[in-house]
């Protein structure tokens, strides 16, 4: 390893690694604030769209509109994570959030073009183009932050940037709730207003991301792709000179040590053609993909449970019924979800990611467990205790494996392949998302009435299995805290 990677690793904390969590969380709030927002507006939709079925979308378009995001954030994470090893960190950063930002307005002004394309249709292709976006923020945010990070603060700094996805949530709760309160009189007099509504919820995503695009287009690119991928050490310095003082001596010593390291280098084919290689991209990738079957599923459908437990909707004026789901995602998102990322943040570097991964899994095995064995019982004579689960639930996601699953890609790959695997990672845990999504509005009504969700303990018995196939999944990845990405990787020199 070049004396300016290791000087790079032992940084303390600065100014500029402040500037890129922020730079790189904003994108992470608004990823996470478009992601969710739309278990809020689904709803409103239907009282607009769908009087005439109950005011409610109907389940073969809600499927297909919530899970539109992650089909776009599969594809965006495997074509930015490419590019960016391909072509460069600098060149991919700030191009995801320019997509982001334009397919957002699209949304919030999304209408029906023609007869038989209505607005379901053109809101879930912009949502689509939303979720490429998205998904393009995952490897590059990830890795960038990985590799201008010190070894010491390294599962902190990019956990915090993860933990904006959490804010994110909360605020897109919390905003419903406003234009909920601001709207009020005119939802009460016509229900047709809760099209001004969504569509401001929708609008308010792009806002953070309009103010951070100019700060990661002058992004310097990350000295270890310049110096280990290009083998350019003159301007690795030059990079680390605007953030760090590097000595001359320091990048000339390392320049003699290129030609030979590059020459070196295997393909991503041989690399990960070997088995001690490939299972630590089957553990990242397995793990993720089990994870977010169950949180996706959960958190893009909230309402199910909320319902479920008597927190229902049934009954009341369509503004009362609106008001009582956002407030009801508003309590759990910041008893559980928000909490349960910066614990993450605080602790990471104390316990480790894979202690973190692995007792999140644990946990959530087990409490997923206790509510579908006990979920009538529970629900019928301690519906608090329901409440409780549900919340802690959320919790161990977060403090566990929704925040690791997320950080150990950026750092268990070498340079010239790390955005190509947190790529690939990611995109597996999106393909656990879309069964979820899909699978999910369906499953929950197996042997009921429409509405009924009688197959809910069944499916959370389901979550619960495929949650203790999560932890086994985590023992092939390795354990990072305290090491260097070359030591971890193998390219120290």
């Amino acid at each position: 390893m070049s004396n300016e990677l290791q000087a790079l690793g032992d940084s303390k904390l600065t100014g500029w690694h402040l500037r890129a969590i922020i730079v790189a969380g904003i994108g992470f709030f608004t990823d996470a604030y478009d992601i969710f927002i739309i278990n809020l507006a689904v709803p409103m939709m239907g009282y607009v769209y769908y009087t005439e079925n109950n005011n409610k979308i109907p389940k073969q378009y809600e499927g297909p509109l919530k899970g539109a995001t992650a089909f776009g954030t599969l594809i965006g994470q495997l074509l930015f994570g490419y590019l960016g090893d391909r072509l460069g960190r600098k060149k991919m950063y700030g191009s995801e959030l320019i997509i982001i930002i334009f397919a957002t307005i699209c949304c919030a002004i999304a209408g029906s073009w023609a007869k038989g394309v209505n607005v379901i249709a053109i809101l879930g292709f912009w949502r689509f183009i939303l979720g490429i976006g998205i998904g393009g923020d995952y490897p590059v945010s990830a890795v960038i932050t990985s590799e201008f990070a010190s070894t010491k603060r390294r599962g902190m700094m990019i956990a915090a940037v993860f933990a904006s996805q959490g804010t994110g949530i909360l605020v897109g709760a919390l905003f419903t709730v406003i234009m909920l309160a601001i709207f009020q009189g005119a939802i009460r007099a016509d229900q047709n207003n809760f099209d001004y509504v969504w569509r401001l919820m929708l609008a308010f995503g792009c806002v953070p991301a309009i103010f951070t695009v100019y700060f990661r287009l002058t992004m310097p690119e990350s000295p270890r792709y310049t110096l280990e991928v290009n083998g350019d050490a003159e301007k690795a310095a030059e990079d680390l000179r605007g953030i760090m003082d590097i000595e001359e001596k320091d990048h000339l010593e390392a320049q003699h040590k290129i030609a030979k390291v590059n020459s070196q280098q295997p393909t991503f084919a041989q690399h990960f053609g070997q088995w001690k290689n490939l299972k630590v991209l089957l553990g990242t990738s397995l793990s993720w993909f089990f994870l977010d079957i169950a949180f996706y599923g959960l958190s893009l459908n909230q309402s199910y449970v909320l319902q479920a437990i008597g927190y229902s909707s049934k009954g009341l004026s369509p503004y009362d019924a609106m008001w009582t789901e956002a407030v009801g995602n508003l309590i759990i998102s910041l008893m559980g979800t928000v909490p349960g990322y910066w614990f993450t943040v605080f602790l990471i570097e104390r316990m480790g990611r894979i202690k973190i991964q692995l007792m999140g899994f644990a946990f959530l095995t087990i409490i997923f467990i206790v509510l579908s064995a006990g979920f009538y019982k529970i629900r019928d004579t301690a519906v608090a205790l329901f409440v409780a689960l549900f919340t802690l639930a959320q919790f161990f996601f977060n403090f566990g494996p929704n925040t690791t699953t997320f950080v150990l890609p950026s750092e268990v790959f070498p340079t010239r392949f790390r955005s190509t695997a947190h790529g690939i990672s990611a995109a597996s845990g999106k393909l656990g998302a879309i069964i979820a999504t899909f699978g999910f509005n369906q499953l929950v009504e197996i042997g009921g009435k429409d509405g009924e969700h009688a197959f809910l303990p069944q499916t959370l018995g389901i979550f619960a299995a495929i949650m203790f196939l999560g932890f086994l999944s985590t023992f092939w990845v390795p354990e990072t805290k305290g090491k260097s990405l070359e030591e971890i990787s193998g390219e120290t020199n």
